[in-house]
């Protein structure tokens, strides 16, 4: 009979047997091993298998985590990312990696945020993080209104101040249409600072501007592309709002400095796009009388590209230049008949890092502030900025003196400049005494000068004995002791004056727009042409009343026209500060010259050249003029 287990009946443990209950056992597992060492075993390999999965996370770690996203030495995080993003594949150094997915960091609508101080009125829009209008406070434009640098047809054309310049043309295109995000909008009074981001795709831009009570801001650029840095460069693009006279008087030019020493190249000399490298204590440009200047925090590694364009005006504003309202479209690259090309010229600097660091002047050509404006060589100021030309030097000096007495004697320019003239006819008076002195000596010795020339007339001038006939005439002069250069000394004196003044009076903007009678602008032509013709006019009297001993007759009479007419030209279109201080010069002259003509010395000298003419026409002295004999008709 078969024993079965009772119903309810409790079965036997792992753990041991019911001593008083017989023990049943499943056939199928009879001889069976104990099943602990099997669970053992189990638990052994588990233990291992996360041994190697933790050995293998300190030795071969994930190339990119979502939890901890990876870093490369070549590849650092992208701005805007956070820890848990997600992450995008992207090409590094050849290779495909992952890196932070970048948060997008844009603004929605557009809008300006206005800068001032006491000197400016700068207003800056978020769509490009660029300037749309930078005002000087203290300056007018040619219609009385303040005066605005930003030159509106040139932007439209070439790009606002302040934009990002990149190898890249679509880049830069890009970076000019974005939506930056301020740090701030609405107005700001310096001490201020203004900052923009834009984030979006693989690109990350910040620019910050801070801003002081001078003209100079400081900017700081970086352009990133899936967080390596791109070359952007901080730009001036081209083309001021106020360059009345650029054409007439050379236009707009790019200024630098190396090592301190300044360059200026006028347009003709600069191409469009060209890099130049090798350091910069300053660099960018200027018309006559404003500049905008970079000045880099690190110059050894700041690069420069110079911009050139062109922008077609009428005709009839040439001397209006760049004018606001004068251009005629931006699109425009040939001119029509009655239309010019004016340049524009403009210039971008950057680092080499990438990462843009610069100061920033845009202000007045004017010495009181230029030589407060220093590079980061602390030695090297914007002074030489402001170039005078061949004559600079002297014309440095003049400009000082007239400074010196708009100061202390007078506060209007016009008579600054009539005082100046007057001191320096004053100075040069002895000078004219001994002129007049060493031309007496010369009338005296005329004849035997002419006894001489008479003995060789028969030579031919490339005869090479007419040497001997000035040999003669220099020993002569030496025996009486006559220089035949004194009469050139006060001439030799006055041209670099005047060449200076010519240099230096169209491009100190202190005397833009500065009045004087009849004259609403010194460093502008007189729009009534008064004192070119006064100018003609005293400029023939000043021949006519001067003596010139020694000069051949046929000379005289034709320096007695070529002069008046020159002078005439000269000042028709130019500054008519140069006009007033060459008329009062004429004047002074004329005045002077008529004085010295009743001195002992100029009645001896009319005496002189009286009886020379009379000679020449034939009369002798104390006897009748010679008749000439008709002789007999045959009839």
């Amino acid at each position: 009979m078969e024993n079965r287990p009772e119903s309810g009946r409790k079965l036997p443990s792992s753990t041991g047997k019911t001593p008083d209950v017989a023990e049943f056992k499943n056939p199928n597992q009879q001889g069976a091993p104990d099943s602990r060492p099997t669970l053992y075993i189990m638990i052994a390999m588990v233990l291992v298998f996360f041994a190697l999965q933790y050995y293998r996370s300190l030795h071969n770690p994930q190339t990119a985590s979502p939890q901890a996203p990876a870093q490369t030495s070549s590849q650092a995080t992208a701005p805007g990312a956070s820890q848990g993003a997600p992450t995008v594949a992207a090409t590094v150094a050849g290779q495909t990696i992952q890196v932070p997915a970048v948060v997008p960091v844009v603004a929605t609508a557009e809008s300006t945020t206005t800068v001032e101080n006491e000197l400016y009125k700068i207003t800056f829009s978020n769509r490009g993080a660029d300037v749309t209008s930078w005002i000087l406070k203290k300056y007018k434009d040619s219609y009385g209104q303040p005066l605005d640098l930003v030159h509106t047809q040139a932007a439209a054309k070439v790009g606002y101040p302040l934009a990002l310049y990149t190898y890249d043309p679509g880049l830069t295109a890009s970076l000019a249409k974005a939506l930056y995000l301020p740090s701030a909008t609405g107005n700001l009074t310096a001490p201020a600072t203004l900052s923009f981001k834009y984030v979006s795709g693989e690109y990350a831009v910040t620019k910050t501007f801070r801003f002081d009570d001078t003209y100079v801001l400081h900017a700081e650029t970086e352009v990133l592309r899936n967080g390596a840095p791109v070359r952007a460069l901080l730009a001036w693009p081209g083309g001021f709002g106020d360059q009345e006279n650029a054409l007439a008087y050379g236009g707009s030019q790019v200024d630098y400095s190396q090592g301190g020493r300044e360059k200026h190249e006028a347009a003709k000399n600069v191409a469009g796009g060209a890099t130049l490298a090798g350091g910069f204590d300053w660099a960018g440009v200027s018309d006559l009388y404003f500049a905008a200047i970079f000045l880099p925090d690190t110059p050894d590694d700041a690069s420069v590209v110079t911009l050139h364009s062109d922008l077609i005006v009428p005709k009839a504003n040439r001397h209006n230049g760049l004018g606001q309202g004068v251009a005629i479209s931006p699109s425009r690259t040939d001119p029509g008949k009655d239309e010019l090309k004016a340049p524009l010229l403009g210039a971008a600097v950057g680092d080499l890092s990438g990462n843009t660091r610069t100061s920033l002047f845009v202000g007045p050509k004017a010495v009181a502030v230029l030589r407060h404006v220093h590079a980061a060589n602390h030695s090297i100021t914007l002074e030489p900025l402001l170039d005078f030309g061949f004559f600079g030097f002297v014309g440095k000096y003049l400009f000082l003196a007239l400074m010196f007495i708009n100061q202390h004697v007078t506060s209007n320019w016009g008579w600054d400049i009539i005082w100046l003239t007057l001191l320096i006819n004053l100075v040069i008076l002895p000078l004219r005494i001994k002129t007049m002195q060493s031309g007496l000596k010369m009338q005296r010795i005329q004849p035997e000068m002419d006894q001489i020339k008479k003995k060789y007339s028969h030579l031919k001038v490339t005869d090479p004995k007419r040497a001997d006939m000035n040999a003669e005439i220099m020993e002569l002069q030496k025996r009486k002791g006559v220089n035949m250069f004194g009469g050139c000394v006060p001439t030799l004196i006055q041209m670099p004056l005047l060449l200076a003044f010519f240099g230096m009076l169209p491009k100190v903007v202190e005397l833009r727009q500065a009045h004087w009678a009849w004259l609403p602008d010194l460093s502008a032509a007189d729009p009534y042409h008064i004192l070119p013709i006064f100018m003609g006019v005293s400029m023939f009297l000043v021949q006519f009343y001067t003596p010139s001993p020694g000069v051949d007759p046929q000379q005289q009479k034709m320096m007695a026209f070529m002069m008046p007419a020159f002078s005439f030209y000269m000042t028709w279109n130019y500054a008519s500060g140069l006009a007033l201080y060459w008329s009062v010069g004429n004047v002074i002259s004329i005045a002077t010259q008529a004085i010295m003509n009743r001195t002992s010395i100029g009645r001896e000298m009319r005496e002189i050249a009286a009886k020379r003419a009379r000679r020449k026409a034939g009369v002798g002295l104390g006897s009748t003029p010679k008749t000439i004999q008709a002789k007999p008709s045959r009839r």
